[in-house]
């Protein structure tokens, strides 16, 4: 039987992410550094743990509500308005999701007819561009640049909209410049969003880890709650990739048909995770989430450290103020930052994610996650360096 003329033709044309290609590799070389897989290097505290594994002992091992427990809804309700002064109904206007990678899907379900087109910032999460394909959308990136710092402009995204725009993905901050918006800077946008009637999916997930400054939603701006669907998870902040747990918070009328498509495909996010996230967000309040706290001072020591070390190598390198990646060029060596990546990989067995992995404008980049030891990062610096030295005395030649 020939299977190709039986698949679905998007899927058939998709191409496989750009990071397991690398990850593959990585996985048969046991003495390499990775500093690619975006994953928090801490456990999950053992509060949540044990919350967990209590919930087992006590049999709350059956579904849930298709928008999950109401307990942890209310505790999600209250962590938003803490953070960011926004108010959802734990009812009607919260989902559990099975992480935020579901919600992201669901909404764009929930949304996009065919030949609707779908504006995101590029560089950004590698999922975007599959995820409006596979909904028939039109995936519309638009450039940003490092003289911004990566931030999405009002000039830029006005260009990018034509009668056919629906939605714009908002994801800051980003994955995997480090990019943030600030309140000032998303304020520029929001005229051109109203102007257009579009919505805002904003994937919030790197949201607790923003250094030097509180992060501030695009939801919380006059006029922008009732078009955003808000997006965010337990896995970056909490150290809890593997629990698979995120949600979606939107208007009813915006929430009504992504929970109609979770049920149908989902049921309900795993109830043990849906405890430990409860555990996470209970037990964090009373000391005002020093876990939380105590993860991004370590984040930002590790990020300073990275970011210098490329400055001093002699690659261009803006601060990225968010998340856990920097993103250097790598343009001076004359490489793209795929064939950086495959030599560096080669004669040095360090592990980097070529920026072209994120789109078109991360060509002359790489993807560095400092989510690792200081020892780690260290070593893996000392071999970047010997490695640009042995690239400019080729170039030298």
């Amino acid at each position: 039987m020939n299977y190709q003329d039986k698949l679905n033709p998007i899927v058939r044309s998709l191409k496989p992410s750009g990071i397991r290609k690398f990850f593959d590799i990585v996985s048969e070389m046991p003495d390499a550094l990775t500093l690619g897989i975006g994953e928090p290097d801490f456990v999950t505290p053992w509060e949540i743990r044990d919350a967990a594994i209590k919930s087992v002992q006590k049999g709350y091992t059956s579904y849930t509500s298709n928008r999950g427990l109401p307990e942890l809804r209310i505790e999600i309700a209250g962590f938003l308005e803490n953070r960011c002064g926004l108010s959802y109904h734990p009812d009607s206007e919260i989902c559990v999701t099975i992480g935020a990678s579901e919600a992201i899907d669901l909404t764009l379900r929930a949304i996009l007819s065919p030949g609707d087109e779908v504006v995101m910032p590029d560089p950004s999460y590698v999922s975007y561009v599959p995820n409006v394909l596979l909904c028939g959308g039109v995936p519309v990136p638009v450039k940003t640049r490092e003289e911004d710092c990566f931030k999405l402009t009002r000039e830029s995204l006005e260009a990018a909209i034509t009668p056919r725009t629906k939605l714009l993905i908002l994801p800051y901050p980003n994955n995997p410049t480090g990019a943030i918006m600030t309140k000032e800077e998303l304020l520029e946008i929001v005229p051109v969003i109203k102007k257009h009637d579009l919505i805002v999916l904003s994937d919030e997930i790197y949201a607790e880890l923003t250094y030097g400054g509180a992060h501030v939603s695009i939801a919380s701006l006059p006029g922008m709650r009732e078009r955003t669907v808000l997006v965010s998870g337990f896995s970056k902040a909490f150290a809890m990739t593997g629990w698979r747990l995120g949600y979606v918070c939107a208007p009813k009328e915006l929430m009504e048909p992504v929970v109609k498509i979770h049920q149908y495909i989902i049921m309900c996010a795993p109830t043990v995770s849906q405890y430990a996230a409860l555990a996470a967000l209970r037990t964090g309040k009373s000391d005002n989430y020093a876990v939380v706290r105590e993860m991004r001072e370590s984040y930002d020591m590790r990020r300073r450290f990275l970011t210098d070390a490329f400055r001093k190598m002699g690659l261009s390198c803006f601060e990225p103020l968010g998340a856990f990646y920097v993103f250097p060029s790598v343009a001076a060596t004359n490489l793209t930052g795929e064939a950086f990546a495959e030599k560096l990989l080669k004669s040095e067995k360090v592990a980097v994610v070529p920026g072209s992995a994120f789109g078109e404008s991360g060509s002359f980049h790489i993807r560095t996650c400092y989510a690792c030891s200081m020892a780690v990062l260290a070593e893996a610096a000392t071999r970047i360096e010997r490695f640009l030295r042995n690239v400019k005395m080729i170039n030298d030649k």
